[in-house]
């Protein structure tokens, strides 16, 4: 193992779900699990292909109700390669003697590699070599390479190749009682004597997909002709043809893969597209070429150098690896966001939370133009958004908790909990706390880009329309002279109401509250920064008066915080009243208790009874805003913010939370940075290891964790060496824990390429030649400016 190489030896069916997940290849557009060219769906095996932005609607009956579900679509599988002599069954190996077992997976390059070495029933040795990838230079292009050696034997070997369409959503057992069945087919062929085409169309939103296969037969490098015969039913088509193998003679069968759908910019219909692309594709190694050539110049973009141990250097070269695979410039100018899981499985049905708060920090200083795409998604979602808030008796802007196809709030009426078989309300769709996630992270990329034309044009507006959803949801309590938000939940999501009580909702969270201060300031700051006159155009197509402009002033001043009067801000009113939670006994009887809803359902209890977190509430505000804006924050509320704070409530909150979210280690680790280096550390290490090592039991299988994976890589690039774009200003102040010596990286910083070193004594900041103007910079308390070509030096 190095630091770019997965490796798995031996084949272990119980670790196949997980191992396809983290071995998934995918270019921004298209992704394919890293399951075996032979494999089909069930217990072992998920060979999945999903297409950014591809949804598709089905109704299902169960006791009692209609629900409606939309879904990330699993398209039809590209990969089908089977193989056997011509005495033996098709090759599985749990059904044959497996001499050899390996699989490695080439994060630099994008390459993933399987060795298999069996025996069969005759006693006769054969070695099968593949490599794969879904092309980064081509995004409809994708290419399987298998090489067979008859190791003691000669004979025939019988090969079939196929696109199946007959797939659907299985990923996830507990969504199997509902239908699963996107896909309808509607022409399958022989393109010409090297390929074959399917296309088939999704149920509801009758989006076609489109694939072809061109599949050559190469022995000692050289083409040759074989007879084919083609396997043609409803969704499926194959050709099957034999080779003669001689002993030690390899023989090579190259399948490349095209893949289109009828929402795709520039086609004229996808099928045609699929054909014509698999035409004119170059060989396998040409195309290969190409890929791996891509890849190399997003690597020099993602640079992180750490000096650590070299499994964390793995892992986090693998985090990254999967955050170019979901959004990459091939998503740029797509209608697409971020599924929460990649395009690695079907958890969460593929749908949009706000994991984009933890995705987008790291693009903006690498790839601002796949952050400017995603923000463009929720934008053309905004009528939605505005028809929700309106709908449920509110102004502005409400988006919805989970988002799809057309920004309708997808959030599940009805789940299931694995664990008792009941189906229970799901609440979680009174996370009106998106919106705050989404004017973060426009805030933000402006901060990082200075892209005043992005935030003139589109930005300013969702800011506004945000922030005038928050002034219309608050309501004033005059007993108190502060404003209050209610029926609300936070990101906890353990606490969806108060005990014994039918209501859903809770009052006054106080992230919730902060930070809707803080989107309400952000907004009156966006009408002073973007130019006079599209200020005055934006006010006037929004209707936005100076009546209204004043009440945000007032609400951004007296809503209501809860604050103990031991100093503990209360995650919503009445929590501090909720009962204590035996972490102990719980953690005895049942081990792992990360999903403690589950647990405590299933008992036929509530976490809303106890003092009890999912994951952090309170301490998002320490993980999002710095300890100076925060008190900015506070003192414009009028509450106190002391220096013990921060240190208090961490600490309070912590030994309070079942980290059920892979989220929760990525802030309980960033907001104990500067107080408990040696902790932060650890649970950073242990962040590190949440989808490698799979340490929710199970969930992986399902889609990798992308906010946590790209979580982890941020805390190095802007938790420890504290970067934060702020006024204008790229502000920097350095505090690596002890266990980590050096780091070193690169980040795109408002027209500069800036080269961060920094060690446990120093820092250095070097700017690359060019044309851009100096930019403002801030040390500490230290201002200063920097021009293309020039560094400083600072010592710690």
């Amino acid at each position: 193992m190095s630091d770019w190489s997965l490796e798995y030896q031996g084949f272990d069916p119980k670790q196949e779900p997980l191992r396809e997940a983290l071995c998934t290849l995918g270019n921004g557009y298209f992704a394919t699990r890293g399951a075996a060219a032979e494999s089909r769906a069930g217990d072992v095996h998920y060979p999945g292909t999903y297409i950014a932005g591809c949804y598709n609607r089905l109704k299902s009956k169960i006791p009692g109700h209609v629900v409606e579900k939309e879904s990330l679509v699993n398209a039809p599988n590209w990969l089908p390669l089977e193989f056997r002599t011509a005495d033996e069954p098709w090759f599985d190996p749990q059904a044959f003697e497996l001499l050899e077992y390996r699989q490695e997976l080439n994060l630099r390059q994008g390459v993933l590699t399987r060795l298999v070495r069996f025996r069969d029933a005759r006693g006769r040795h054969t070695r099968v070599v593949q490599r794969r990838f879904v092309s980064m230079a081509d995004p409809h292009i994708a290419a399987l390479e298998t090489t067979f050696v008859a190791e003691n034997w000669s004979g025939r070997l019988i090969v079939r190749s196929a696109l199946d369409g007959r797939v659907e959503n299985t990923n996830v057992k507990r969504y199997l009682p509902l239908d699963n069945n996107h896909l309808a087919p509607v022409e399958e062929a022989a393109a010409d004597d090297y390929s074959i085409y399917l296309q088939v169309e999704t149920s509801h939103s009758h989006i076609r997909i489109a694939e072809a296969a061109r599949t050559r037969l190469f022995i000692n490098g050289e083409p040759r002709d074989v007879e084919r015969r083609l396997i043609r039913e409803p969704g499926y088509i194959a050709q099957e043809f034999s080779i003669d193998l001689a002993p030690d003679a390899p023989v090579t069968v190259e399948k490349v893969a095209a893949v289109f759908n009828s929402k795709d910019h520039a086609v004229s219909e996808p099928g045609l597209e699929a054909c014509q692309r698999v035409e004119r594709a170059d060989a396998f190694d040409q195309l290969l070429e190409q890929h791996v050539l891509a890849w190399d110049h997003l690597w020099r973009r993602c640079r992180l150098d750490m000096q650590d141990n070299e499994r964390s250097a793995l892992v986090l070269n693998l985090h990254v690896f999967h955050l170019l695979q979901t959004t990459s410039e091939n998503t740029v100018g797509l209608d697409v966001s971020v599924p929460a899981r990649g395009l690695h499985g079907e958890g969460y049905r593929g749908h949009i939370f706000w994991d984009e708060i933890f995705i987008c920090p790291f693009l903006n200083f690498r790839f601002p133009e796949i952050t400017r795409s995603i923000l463009l998604y929720r934008y053309r979602r905004l009528p939605e958004a505005q028809w929700a808030a309106k709908h449920a008796g509110y102004e502005g802007a409400m988006f919805p908790w989970q988002s799809g196809s057309n920004g309708r709030e997808e959030t599940d009426d009805l789940r299931i909990n694995p664990l008792s078989g009941h189906w229970i309300r799901d609440h979680s769709y009174v996370q009106r706390h998106i919106g705050i996630a989404l004017v973060f992270n426009v805030w933000h990329y402006y901060q990082v880009t200075g892209d005043i034309e992005f935030l003139s044009s589109y930005g300013a507006e969702l800011i506004l329309e945000i922030a005038r959803f928050w002034s219309s949801i608050a309501t004033y309590n005059r007993s108190l002279d502060r404003y209050e938000i209610c029926g609300v939940m936070g990101p906890d999501e353990f606490h969806d109401a108060y005990p014994g009580k039918d209501e859903h909702g809770l009052d006054n969270n106080s992230y919730t509250n902060v930070m809707a201060s803080w989107v309400l300031c952000r907004a009156m700051d966006i009408l002073e920064i973007i130019p006079e006159w599209q200020s005055e155009a934006l006010r006037d197509r929004l209707g936005l008066k100076r009546s209204e402009l004043d009440r945000w002033d007032d609400v951004s001043r007296k809503l209501r915080v809860v604050i103990n009067d031991d100093g503990i801000i209360s995650q919503f009113e009445g929590y501090d009243q909720l009962e204590e939670f035996d972490w102990h006994a719980y953690r005895r009887k049942y081990g792992n208790i990360q999903r403690l809803d589950r647990i405590l359902e299933a008992e036929g209890d509530t976490p809303n009874r106890y003092k009890a977190s999912k994951q952090a509430d309170v301490l998002m505000l320490f993980y999002l805003l710095s300890a100076d804006e925060l008190r900015e924050v506070f003192a414009r509320l009028n509450y106190p913010f002391e220096y013990e704070t921060i240190p208090r409530n961490v600490e309070y909150y912590l030994a309070r939370t079942s980290h059920g979210s892979t989220l929760s280690r990525v802030v309980h680790s960033w907001v104990l940075s500067r107080s408990q280096r040696g902790r932060s550390w650890e649970l950073f290490k242990e962040a590190l290891e949440s989808d490698i090592s799979d340490i929710q039991g199970g969930t992986t299988q399902e889609g990798i964790h992308l906010g946590a994976m790209a979580g982890t890589v941020d805390i190095l690039q802007r938790c420890y060496t504290g970067i934060d774009a702020r006024g204008d200003r790229l502000w920097i102040n350095p505090c690596l824990p002890v266990d980590l010596k050096q780091l070193s990286f690169d980040i795109r910083y408002r027209g500069h390429w800036l080269t961060i070193q920094v060690d446990q004594e120093s820092l250095k900041i070097s700017s690359r030649p060019g044309t851009s103007s100096a930019i403002n910079m801030g040390f500490r308390n230290e201002e200063f400016e920097l021009a293309p070509g020039e560094g400083k030096d600072f010592k710690l």
